[in-house]
């Protein structure tokens, strides 16, 4: 068994039109918020061994926070994690991988859990810098899993 972590990027700017929003950055409130939830999981032991992330901006400023707490070693960055991508080609546990963390958009991560779980879809929703932990059997003919955590991240400062 391997486990996934989910993690949905932080508070970010909001929308405008002027801005695409594959750049648009977190706030410094979302900064803020983001590297103390990342520090919880860190003591938590909910650590990755690979970290994978969307390429939008406030994504891989999430991943880059998670490597900033000791999170993960590093992070690397696929396209399958950009909103309305296909994550599930992801899903493959390189030798010596016990927990493999994806950094990306609602709805798409709360929907991978819910069809990793066999839930509707919809079912699941991530907070901004909210985890979903799912214990996962990586095998053919498609890997299914076990919903362990969902917990946003007020819950998970809560007596920090």
């Amino acid at each position: 068994m391997a486990e996934l972590l989910l993690l949905r990027h932080g508070i970010a700017e909001e929308r405008g039109p002027d801005q695409p929003d594959a750049v648009r950055a977190l706030t410094p409130a979302g900064i803020s918020r983001t590297a103390a939830v990342l520090a919880r999981l860190r003591r938590l032991d909910l650590g990755c061994e690979l970290l994978i992330t969307s390429p939008l901006v406030r994504a891989r400023q999430t991943a880059e926070l998670a490597v900033a707490a000791a999170l993960a070693p590093d992070f690397s960055v696929s396209e399958a994690l950009a909103p309305a991508g296909d994550p599930w080609p992801l899903l493959r546990w390189p030798p010596g991988v016990h927990r493999l963390g994806l950094v990306g958009h609602e709805p798409d991560l709360g929907n991978l859990a819910a069809a990793l779980i066999g839930a509707t879809p919809g079912s699941l929703v991530l907070k901004k810098a909210g985890i979903a932990l799912l214990l996962i059997e990586p095998q053919a003919p498609g890997p299914s899993g076990q919903l362990r955590l969902l917990i946003g991240p007020a819950q998970l400062l809560t007596g920090n």
